[in-house]
């Protein structure tokens, strides 16, 4: 095949109909990194009490800013719903290829039941999260066969970290014969906490003292004062991350030898310090050797998550329309870049 056939053959398809689940701080980016893309149009986006829906696109300005003032996409005017069942909704009159679930990891089975949710409803089509805690990806995990009778492609753990460094970690995995620890440290910068409310109420839920109960109860208030005792900087050691789930199903390394820790300063957009995966093993000729893959500073946490999460999107739109269901996780499949 020619180069003027593969450039022809790469714009015949139509654009992806994307929808976005959950219209918080990471909702609302992943509207923007949408607007930005062609091969992509956000035709829809839900929160809690409300959905809009246009086939021909929504306006992510508009969107975002409705939200903002009025705290739900459902007052978009004219193609607003306030509805206390926005997903069940707005999955019943959406012609939509895929789904972003941007979604509260909170409580565990918080995601899981969305997914039964789709499930029951007999929408076929791409759902992608950006899921973190170890026990949430298990659940999903045990929905496959449920998921692949479904007619529906999953991709589970699609952000950052799980997501992007898990998939690095899977490639820097193949100079070794073994793989002795898989480290992951994340740096994570923010100028007001409140915009990634659920985000950080997750991160809490992992410090000590701390449950996801505990952490999903705590009002606004209480999280203020937390913050105020820490300077605003949470420091979390030894998470329960789904990486070490991901690399384990995906046959590189025992959950045991993948640990995931990181500092989140929410009072500064700077980065406290570099995101990075290192990757310890043995090669074939018996060197004991580190790579390392470090994530620019200047890339946000929202960059870091939505576009691996539509890159996974797109690969899982390619599995679902060759007849692949199931699930799948960011350790498995490669991302599809969005142009």
């Amino acid at each position: 095949m020619n180069s003027e056939k593969i450039k022809n053959s790469l714009n015949i398809s139509p654009a992806i109909r994307v929808g976005v689940l959950g219209f918080g701080g990471l909702g609302q980016a992943a509207a923007k990194v949408v607007a930005g893309k062609r091969e992509m149009i956000l035709v829809a986006a839900a929160d809690q009490k409300g959905y809009a829906y246009a086939t021909e696109g929504l306006n992510t300005e508009k969107s975002v800013a409705t939200y903002q003032a009025q705290g739900s996409v459902g007052y978009l005017e004219p193609i607003g719903t306030l509805t206390n069942q926005s997903i069940q909704d707005l999955i019943e009159i959406a012609e939509v290829d895929g789904y972003f679930l941007a979604l509260p990891n909170l409580p565990n089975d918080f995601i899981p039941n969305v997914a039964k949710e789709f499930i029951k409803s007999g929408w076929r089509g791409v759902l992608v999260d950006a899921i973190k805690r170890t026990t949430a990806v298990e659940q999903l995990l045990a929905m496959r066969e449920e998921l692949e009778a479904a007619g529906i492609t999953y991709m589970t753990g699609c952000g950052a970290t799980p997501g992007l460094l898990t998939a690095a970690a899977a490639l820097a995995a193949q100079s070794y014969a073994e793989i002795h620890q898989v480290e992951i440290t994340f740096g994570v910068g923010i100028a007001n906490w409140e915009a990634y409310r659920a985000t950080v109420r997750e991160d809490i839920g992992h410090m000590p003292g701390y449950t996801v109960e505990t952490a999903r109860a705590m009002t606004d208030a209480e999280v203020e004062a937390l913050l105020d005792k820490t300077n605003g900087v949470l420091t979390l050691k030894n998470m329960e991350h789904a990486d070490d789930v991901m690399l384990e199903v995906a046959g590189i390394v025992g959950r045991d030898r993948v640990t995931v820790g990181g500092v989140v300063d929410t009072r500064n957009p700077k980065k406290p310090l570099s995101t990075n995966v290192k990757v310890t093993g043995r090669t074939f000729e018996g060197k004991i050797s580190t790579h390392t893959f470090t994530l620019g500073d200047e890339t946000s946490m929202a960059a870091n998550v939505c576009g691996p999460a539509f890159g996974y999107l797109k690969a899982g739109r390619q599995l679902h329309q060759r007849g692949i269901y199931g699930i799948f996780t960011a350790a498995e499949i490669m991302p599809q870049f969005v142009r």
